[in-house]
């Protein structure tokens, strides 16, 4: 199958070169969403067949093959927004048809437009897509402190709700440009805003938004222990900067993509994870209730979005919907470590990584060290060498990392 996918945008009365509308009045069979067909319905032929992209795709592809066949042609003309090939329909169709022929006749997308109008280099612009997406690359940009940063939204993510988002974070220096129906010269909208006038407002779809910054939030390797809120003001119930850096140097991080940390307390190992390596996504799991409103403020306090948070007891979690994890902490294991362990293993990737810090102090008559020993014997688990560590007065610390070596029965 051949298909013709050709960029519009919100323009009413759209303009095509002579190649471009002579494909469209030969064709027979064609495919967009409803606002494209409402912009070309009256440049189709009279015997024209429309199929709407709609969710599930799976269905649309199966019209166009049971269309295409029923007609007897073996071409078929995709409308799409923009830039068919920018996060657009042509690289749908290269996904669900690998061996399909693909000619692209692409326009300008809307933040090209909306760059053009604010007479804007966009060259250095980090993109982003939220159509259909969820945070976790939009919250990557503002963690990695890019200073301009192209939005695609949808009815969910709105310029408002983005706005909002910001705000939460603590990342207020950013100022917001949104345009509406781009391309429509009736109805087209740019709004130049500050983030407290986007989150009052709303606006009208199709859209999207630009947000930049001159100068970005300053990210500190390593956060002062005093500056987080901490579970009852209790300054020994917090993995100190220096362990937590250690932490999270044992958990080998940077090539890893999933973190869960259990018993997370005030947040801080999830916290700083988050804002090293932005790229993860953290599963924080704590077992008492007060300390989900700490970490939610921690999070805010240091500009951390994008951390689940799972309040209950572990050993009881349904994990069935949460991504596997490659690394995970325990921070704290209230006398069942094994129990712990065991309910990780099944869950763990095969190269996972889990680190355990152990304290060794004479008020505490179970030894935890002999606890993941025990385990990690139980389990087949290879153990790395400890790092043991003693800060001020506090009790030393021993730094404990498991690997797994074979598959968990």
């Amino acid at each position: 199958m051949k298909f013709f996918v050709i960029g519009i945008t919100d323009n009413p009365n759209p303009f095509f070169s002579p190649e471009v509308l002579d494909i469209i009045h030969s064709g027979k069979v064609f495919s967009g969403g409803k606002r494209h067909h409402e912009i070309v319905a009256p440049l189709l032929p009279a015997d024209a067949e429309w199929i709407d992209i709609t969710v599930p795709l799976d269905a649309v592809f199966k019209s166009y093959n049971v269309q295409c066949s029923m007609l007897h042609v073996q071409c078929l003309i995709v409308f799409a927004s923009g830039d068919p090939l920018f996060f657009g329909f042509a690289n749908t169709i290269r996904r669900k048809m690998p061996e399909a022929e693909i000619v692209v006749y692409p326009t300008f997308n809307s933040l090209q437009l909306l760059a053009h109008r604010l007479v804007m280099p966009y060259h250095d612009m980090r993109i982003v897509s939220l159509t259909g997406r969820p945070w976790p690359e939009f919250d990557k940009a503002l963690i990695l402190g890019a200073q301009k940063i192209g939005i695609l939204t949808d009815r969910e993510h709105t310029p408002t709700a983005i706005a909002q988002r910001v705000i939460d974070y603590g990342y207020t220096y950013y100022k917001i440009h949104v345009g509406e129906h781009l391309g429509n010269p009736e109805r087209e909208r740019i709004s130049t805003l500050s983030l407290d006038e986007a989150a009052q407002r709303t606006f009208d779809n199709p859209n999207c938004v630009i947000l930049v910054c001159d100068s970005c939030r300053k990210k500190s390797f390593g956060i002062p222990d005093s500056e987080f809120t901490l579970l009852d003001g209790r300054e020994k119930m917090i993995t100190k900067m220096p362990i937590r850096l250690l932490t999270l140097q044992a958990l080998d991080l940077p090539s890893r993509k999933v973190m869960w940390d259990v018993g997370f307390c005030t947040g801080s190992v999830s916290i700083e994870a988050r804002l090293q390596f932005p790229h993860l996504q953290i599963e924080a799991f704590e077992i008492r209730p007060e300390c989900e409103a700490i970490i939610h403020d921690n999070c805010r306090r240091f500009g951390a979005p994008g951390i689940g948070v799972h309040i209950g007891d572990f050993l009881d979690a349904d994990l069935s919907a949460i991504p596997s994890p490659d690394a995970v902490f325990i921070g704290g294991h209230g006398g069942k470590l094994r129990e712990i362990i065991a309910k990780i293993l099944p869950a763990l990737a095969p190269d996972g990584i889990i680190v355990f810090n152990s304290v060794t102090s004479p008020m505490v008559h179970t030894d935890s060290h002999q606890l993941w020993d025990e385990a990690c014997a139980e389990f087949g688990l290879k153990q790395e060498q400890p790092l043991r560590i003693q800060l001020n007065d506090y009790n030393p610390i021993e730094i404990l990392k498991c690997k797994r070596q074979q598959s968990y029965r």
